[in-house]
């Protein structure tokens, strides 16, 4: 059972925190500061993971009594060239390995982007396609699944050519449940009016592998990357959200993931504390 964040009186059982929120606190303070506030579980990313040392991060979690419900991130597999076709899966199998080790079952992949030159989304797409028939059957071996996670349309060009959770799941389906599935993340999908039909199919087939939070805050930051508001801050009702899939049946962790440059520049333990209130407070 998880204990109340000091001062107030939460429920944080479902709670994760995803590394990329508090990138300012080092993978040792993150950890201590789940066991000081009673956070159970951490979404980790692969290079401060591979900084500190796969073998030794494991250690440092699973000594912690924290859970790993995800790691960050696998993909990029859009690729033309053969060189860097095969470069991209080689990166992607060691990935499978690092989330195995870490002890989660779950590898996000971030697509990629359209190469240098194309203005093709379908090859892309059907790129993305071919290099899951490689990869699936590598993660189903070690026991992760990898979860496609559909980004908002103004990442097609250079992040991510998947832009709806119709589109991740038209490619997961390809493949065992146990094998592929998707990420539900609400700052990339809130605005679909087809994502909840998307959410009810991909509950159904057990096709719903990491669940994250994050809200959409205007005016967009130069870059837009790093523009995922604090959960109450922006236009998303986060607990229909969290409903709406809980509807399906879903019962597992939920993440928080910000990409935000006010928050990195504040003391990260700070904002550890006010996400998990945010979480109690606007999606439970």
């Amino acid at each position: 059972m998880s204990r109340p964040v000091t001062g107030l009186d939460l429920d944080l059982s479902r709670f994760s925190i995803n590394q990329m929120t508090v990138k300012q606190l080092s993978l040792p303070e993150l950890v201590e500061a789940c066991g000081e506030l009673g956070v159970p579980a951490v979404g980790l990313w692969r290079e401060p993971v591979q900084s500190y040392g796969v073998e030794a991060a494991a250690k440092l979690v699973r000594d912690a009594g924290l859970a790993v419900t995800s790691l960050c991130r696998g993909g990029f597999l859009t690729a033309i060239d053969p060189a860097e076709r095969a470069l991209a899966l080689d990166d992607n199998r060691a990935a499978i390995d690092e989330a195995a080790t870490l002890g989660t079952d779950t590898l996000v992949l971030v697509s990629g982007g359209l190469p240098p030159g194309s203005r093709d989304l379908a090859a892309a797409r059907s790129r993305i396609a071919d290099a899951l028939t490689v990869l699936a059957p590598y993660a189903g071996e070690r026991g992760v699944r990898l979860a496609i996670e559909p980004l908002h349309p103004m990442y097609a060009a250079d992040r991510c050519v998947v832009s709806t959770l119709t589109q991740a799941l038209d490619l997961a389906e390809a493949f065992p449940a146990s094998q592929v599935g998707v990420v539900v993340d609400t700052y990339h999908i809130w605005w679909d009016d087809m994502a909840p039909a998307a959410v009810a199919r991909a509950g159904a087939a057990g096709r719903i592998h990491s669940f994250q939070l994050a809200d959409w805050t205007t005016p967009l930051p130069a870059g837009v990357l790093n523009g995922r508001g604090q959960i109450g801050d922006g236009s998303i009702d986060m607990r229909e959200w969290r409903e709406r899939v809980d509807s399906t049946g879903y019962a597992g962790p939920i993440e928080v993931e910000l990409f935000n440059e006010g928050l990195w520049e504040r003391d990260g333990v700070e904002v550890l504390k006010e996400t998990a209130q945010r979480f109690a407070e606007h999606a439970l």
